[in-house]
């Protein structure tokens, strides 16, 4: 019997006699196929309203902070009740964020900075704060935050749409901090190339989004102009703001032509092309970009993009596609929330536990991950308004390979999958012509003791559909042994 594995994840092309496969649903890719992906376990207790950002800074001693927005507030979370405090300005509300737009926040030695279009920059010190205060030096208002070198750079501005601001070096909250003049502070405004959508921070240099261009910004020590800007790229712009993400010393980001990578002094290279750019730009909700956002997992090499579907629910993201740089495989994830980003547990003691319901016995997390508690991990924010990790039960898991079949009839007789999940099912997805909808026949076949799915399935073409249920545990999954005669033709 041929061995036929669980191939790559492309549904833009056909998989008909190819290697890939256009279904390969709620899995993490691996070296030799796919493994489970787990489900959202909520950490925080919910936020008053949904939550339109989230942060982690960490202290001098090691501990970690944990901030969040809604629309007109900002919050601390107690890291001993694991509940939120109002830590906006005197209490009071913010003007409410565009709805197309979230926090952005960014941490600078003991600052923490939090921006957003309709508000001043506010600042936080984590030595001394109770709540956030105006940040000095009257910056300009801005929808994006974040650090190059040691400036703080200020991108989508309220006043001024085309231009990139950063403050003073080492100065990112005295009165002098966006003069202009004092230590290095200025601008640049972007001749062509569309509104700025962002910054994409790094030590020496930082990558600008524009509508129709992105360009490399590098800090040139002792030149008058401060900064070098190179444009990278003219022939395409950046199609989600927030899906930017810097990860391995590249960022990756989604393009008006489709996921793309930009490796240091180097141009945008494609990694979604001829595999799933179509696919999602067919799927993704225009309307609501601001739900479409990245994230880079720090424990792996794996980029996650959440977004919402055209037929998904209001407010909430339901797709979330995860690409592994390195090994270059993707999968998607049908999961909802209403924010993703990277999180660390705040620092946690035995002693103050039992303060957080009573017993430690309703804690929805393991007591044996607050060791690792300062280590960043993939996490969201569900429908609930509650912040957690993707550290639940297993997700349910679909499989197919690629389809088989041509002039001649076949019998399916069993297959005999490549996997260490006992309670998977086995189905064969047929059809007679190409230019039908393939259906599940049978709907699913448990293995049995020997490690065999016993079928009687005659068809012209097949796909083998390999389903895990909810809950269930495994760590991979490989790719089947099908047990297949000729019947001849008809």
């Amino acid at each position: 019997m041929t061995f036929a594995p669980f191939p790559e994840w492309k549904p833009d092309i056909s998989d008909y006699q190819g290697a890939s496969s256009l279904t390969i649903q709620n899995v993490l890719p691996r070296g030799d196929g796919y493994g489970p992906f787990p489900d959202f376990q909520a950490l925080s207790s919910a936020l008053p309203a949904a939550c339109r950002g989230y942060f982690f800074a960490r202290k001098a001693d090691g501990s970690v902070a944990i901030f969040a927005g809604t629309s007109t507030k900002l919050y601390i979370l107690n890291a001993t009740t694991l509940g939120w405090t109002d830590a906006s300005l005197g209490a009071s509300t913010y003007s409410a964020l565009s709805a197309a737009y979230n926090w952005s926040f960014v941490q600078f030695n003991n600052l923490v900075f939090a921006s957003q279009q309709n508000a001043v920059l506010q600042v936080w010190d984590l030595t001394s704060s109770t709540a956030f205060a105006n940040a000095l030096g009257s910056p300009p208002q801005a929808s994006y935050v974040t650090n190059i070198n040691r400036f703080l750079v200020l991108s989508g501005l309220l006043s001024s749409p085309y231009r990139v601001q950063w403050s003073g070096l080492n100065s990112v909250n005295a009165s002098t901090s966006w003069d202009n003049i004092t230590s290095q502070s200025n601008f640049q405004d972007m001749a062509d190339g569309g509104l700025v959508r962002g910054v994409s921070g790094g030590d020496q240099y930082g990558i600008v989004f524009q509508d129709s261009a992105v360009r490399s910004m590098t800090f040139n020590p002792g030149s008058a102009e401060i900064f070098d800007f190179y444009r990278v790229s003219s022939s395409d712009g950046i199609f989600a703001p927030q899906s930017a993400v810097n990860a391995a010393g590249q960022t990756f980001f989604i393009s008006t032509q489709g996921f793309k990578v930009i490796a240091p002094g180097g141009s945008p290279v494609a990694i979604g092309k001829e595999k799933f750019d179509r696919k999602f730009f067919a799927d993704v909700d225009v309307g609501n970009l601001q739900l479409c956002m990245g994230a880079a997992d720090p424990k792996s090499s794996r980029v996650y993009w959440c977004y919402k579907s055209q037929g998904g629910q209001a407010n909430l993201f339901d797709k979330i596609i995860i690409y592994d740089y390195g090994i270059q495989r993707a999968t998607q994830v049908s999961i909802s929330g209403e924010y993703l980003s990277t999180l660390a547990k705040p620092g946690l003691t035995l002693e103050n536990l039992d303060a957080i319901s009573g017993s430690i016995d309703a804690l929805t997390f393991s007591l044996d991950s607050i060791s690792t508690a300062a280590l960043s991990q993939l996490s969201g924010v569900n429908s609930g308004h509650a912040v957690g990790f993707y550290a639940g039960s297993n997700l349910a898991a679909t499989l197919q390979t690629a389809e088989q079949g041509g002039m001649t009839r076949m019998r399916v007789r069993g297959v005999r999958p490549a996997t260490d999940a006992s309670g998977a099912f086995l189905s064969i997805a047929v059809r007679e012509n190409q230019q039908t909808t393939a259906v599940v026949n049978p709907v699913g076949v448990p293995i049995g003791a020997d490690g065999l799915c016993p079928m009687d399935v005659s068809t012209r073409y097949a796909r083998v559909q390999f389903y895990v249920p909810y809950g269930s545990t495994w760590t991979y999954a490989t790719g089947v042994e099908p047990d297949i005669v000729p019947e001849g033709s008809q």
